[in-house]
């Protein structure tokens, strides 16, 4: 590994150019060690989600002066070592919002903070903030993107794989440096503090599963009763089959396809003469059968009934205080170079357009400051109407370009 002296796993050595895989609870010590006494580190995950079911993290890629190292959770060791390494550091991070729930779910890794380097991008106002745009600006690097969907259960890792996962880290640290002083020339540190504070808290937490809400995918609002019920039994043996044969579940049907199912069945109140898709297997296509069956035999007092939305319509008082709102956040997010959708989202403002519950305090303190402050004489030809009072309560206009932009994990 470059600049390492970590001894080499036979099992994955890949060549003189390239470093082995840590495989062994010896290797993953001495990581640990130069892990817990560096200035930084750096770290990013891969996954399987394209390739198995349920995911698993498939390789850890590790940053710290000493060079980059790689580090395969499939080749049965425990982690702690690593992890406790990792407690007193400030770990930098690219897009950290799917690492952390990852490391969470499955490993109850929760960092103490992080340096998000998208997040920071975005915050001094970068348009383009994947990691190859963020090299790219600010270090003049241009990464490969070969390996992005690759099966990362895989082994051995092949070169380009290694070469794909240690440049996710590789130069992440002075990244962070440049990113950090463009934040600091901008006074916006403290945005991101808490930027990254609210990830952490809103990714690293037990997951909530609503048994009433799970087999609601895309399409079961336009279906009747019986027709749900169709869908639950859909969903449920599909999860079976997609745990049983170890393959994503979309995979084995799509949202889509249990949808049109459920509808056709409801409809001919039967099981026969239904348009299945042609790649079953005669195993599936019996089991599909069977599920659809089990729902049109559901009795009518056990029928799932649809979700409605309890939802009125706004006031036109709360409607202006929302236009005021989204104005004042429009007019600030343009002085100071930022996407609104930071300061705070479309839906957000109507929350806030509501004086809903929490809505206010929901927002960190410098969005709060951005929504209460004036935006600067002479911003913009467009004025705050001053009849409505600014009051903590924010849209009602049409979706523009700004909200279509990606929100930040825990402002939608």
């Amino acid at each position: 590994m470059r600049g390492a002296a970590l001894p080499a796993s036979p099992r994955f050595v890949l060549g003189p150019n390239y470093p082995s895989v840590i495989s062994t609870t010896a290797e993953l010590r001495e990581l640990a060690s130069q892990v817990r006494d560096s200035e930084w580190v750096a770290l990013d995950t891969e996954a399987d989600s394209l390739h198995a079911y349920p995911e698993k993290l498939c390789l850890l890629q590790v940053g710290v002066p000493g060079g980059e190292f790689l580090v395969d959770p499939l080749a049965d060791l425990h982690l702690e070592p690593l992890w406790e390494a990792m407690e007193g550091h400030r770990i930098i991070f690219h897009a950290a919002d799917y690492d952390l729930r990852l490391l969470f779910r499955g490993h109850h890794f929760k960092p103490r903070s992080i340096f998000d380097t998208m997040l920071a991008a975005r915050i001094v106002g970068e348009a383009r903030f994947g990691l190859n745009d963020a090299l790219n600006t600010h270090l003049g690097i241009t990464l490969e993107k070969g390996s992005q969907k690759a099966n990362w259960g895989r082994r051995p890792l092949t070169p380009a794989m290694v070469d794909y996962a240690l440049n996710d880290v590789r130069h992440l640290f002075p990244l962070q440096k440049s990113l950090q002083r463009k934040l600091e020339s901008l006074g916006r540190i403290e945005w991101h503090e808490q930027v990254c504070e609210r990830l952490i808290r809103d990714c690293c937490q037990p997951e909530r599963v609503d048994d009433d809400a799970i087999w609601r995918t895309k399409g079961h609002d336009k279906l009747d009763a019986l027709g749900l019920a169709v869908l639950r039994e859909l969903w449920h043996w599909r999860e079976k089959d997609a745990l049983r044969t170890g393959r994503p579940p979309f995979f084995i049907l799509k949202h889509e396809q249990l949808a049109e199912l459920s509808a056709a069945a409801s409809e001919t109140r039967s099981n026969r003469g239904l348009n299945l898709p042609h790649f079953l297997t005669s195993k599936r296509r019996a089991g599909v059968l069977e599920a659809i069956q089990r729902g049109l035999e559901v009795p009518e007092n056990r029928l799932p009934r649809p979700i409605r939305v309890q939802s009125r319509r706004m006031t036109r008082a709360e409607l202006d205080v929302s236009d005021r709102l989204a104005k004042v956040r429009d007019l600030n997010a343009r002085e100071l170079g930022i996407d609104p959708t930071l300061i705070a989202s479309k839906a957000t403002l109507y929350a806030l357009g509501r004086n809903d519950p929490e809505a206010w305090s929901d927002l960190m303190p410098w969005q709060r400051r951005l929504l209460e402050k004036p935006p600067a004489a002479g911003s913009s030809s467009a004025r705050v109407p001053e009849s409505t009072p600014l009051s903590r309560t924010a849209v009602a206009h049409e979706p523009d370009d700004h909200d279509r932009q990606m929100p930040l994990c825990g402002l939608d």
